[in-house]
């Protein structure tokens, strides 16, 4: 019997778009999700991933905030309202998947800003030496994909930093404080993170989420890109490809205009080809297969549908692991409406559907 490949093999094919052995799978429960399968049976002192014997894809993160105070102003049994290194204070449920609540922002124009940036210089302690330290060997032992989490971007500036309403009004009234805004964050990160390099922990990708889509349109035009988002997101494929690594973008929403030159700004992988929103996995295989990797494009929202998901995987897994290029995922998460035999038969499917063999 063939040995199977590591993660790290599976990835680098689905990378040069070859075929392996199966299609990786990577999914991302929420973390009530997490709870539900360990009251169903699953042990609570094993890793999901490993008990699911999935694809491990361990990130390293650095941080390249202007240090702000975090802090837990109030906890309930339903909820938490906590504030960020980046000066939000926001509330999240504490039993529930989704995103936070944003409440109030620190940074809300040029000026605030210029406080901010001032806290944004690198330093060595902006790393997590002791967690690389201990659980790198295994990483690589285990023969994981690592993933460097970079943290910048139009989505990372709107949601997580100064707020969506301002943000967007600023791209048209004043591009150049969000674009130094975005490329201070990048600029960071590329500094955190050859540091880490050079200290011997190295990755096989970056991925930064950039969300610049929602329902069938865009936030903003592809000019807007092109002038503002794409400089960032080129220098950052520029700095990942000098180190021989790849390029992977999570960008929720329909991004459909903006794919051209998300390829031509040296993306190499596109997460998570949102189908609710406009995004279909498939004609994207068709159309950029050659020149672009996929991750993601099975409908999350079948999940409350059982065996309509299973049909879907059914008729997207197999024309989009042709020639590689591929890993297996939802197109956004798996909510907590999930059972564990569900997810266990999503996991058989997918290594059915997957395999090369």
């Amino acid at each position: 019997m063939t040995k199977p490949l590591t993660t790290r093999e599976r990835m680098a094919r689905m990378y040069a778009h070859t075929d392996a052995d199966r299609v990786p799978i990577i999914e991302s429960p929420w973390g009530s999700t997490i709870e539900r399968w360990q009251r169903e049976g699953m042990p609570t002192n094993i890793d999901w991933v490993d008990y699911f014997e999935l694809d491990p894809m361990p990130s390293i993160s650095c941080d390249n905030s202007p240090r702000y105070p975090v802090q837990t102003l109030e906890r309930t049994e339903e909820y938490t309202v906590t504030t960020s290194s980046f000066g939000v204070t926001m509330k999240n449920w504490r039993h529930a998947g989704g995103v936070p609540q944003f409440m109030d922002f620190t940074v809300t124009d040029p000026d605030s800003w210029a406080r901010a940036k001032e806290r944004m210089a690198p330093s060595r302690d902006r790393i997590d030496w002791a967690h690389l330290q201990k659980n790198y060997p295994k990483w690589r032992a285990q023969g994981a994909w690592i993933s460097a989490g970079f943290w910048f971007g139009f989505d990372v500036t709107h949601s997580w930093f100064v707020g969506t309403e301002r943000v967007l009004m600023a791209l048209i009234e004043n591009p150049e404080w969000i674009k130094d805004m975005i490329d201070t964050m990048l600029d960071l990160d590329l500094a955190l993170y050859d540091m880490v390099w050079e200290a011997g922990y190295t990755f096989d990708e970056i991925r930064w989420p950039d969300d610049m889509g929602y329902k069938q349109s865009q936030f903003f035009s592809p000019r807007v890109y092109r002038e503002i988002v794409k400089p960032a997101h080129k220098k950052a494929a520029d700095w990942a490809h000098a180190k021989g690594i790849k390029v992977a973008l999570h960008s929720c929403g329909d991004v459909n205009p903006f794919v051209p030159d998300l390829i031509d700004a040296g993306i190499d992988m596109l997460n998570p080809l949102e189908v609710k929103a406009g995004m279909n996995p498939l004609a994207l295989k068709q159309c950029y297969g050659d020149r672009l990797a996929f991750h993601g494009g099975l409908n999350a929202v079948l999940y409350t549908d059982p065996e309509a998901l299973w049909e879907e995987m059914r008729r997207v897994i197999p024309g989009m692991k042709v020639s590689g290029g591929y890993v297996i995922s939802s197109d956004h998460s798996v909510p907590d409406s999930v059972s564990l035999d569900e997810f266990r038969e999503f996991v058989r499917l997918a290594k059915q559907l997957g395999s090369y063999s």
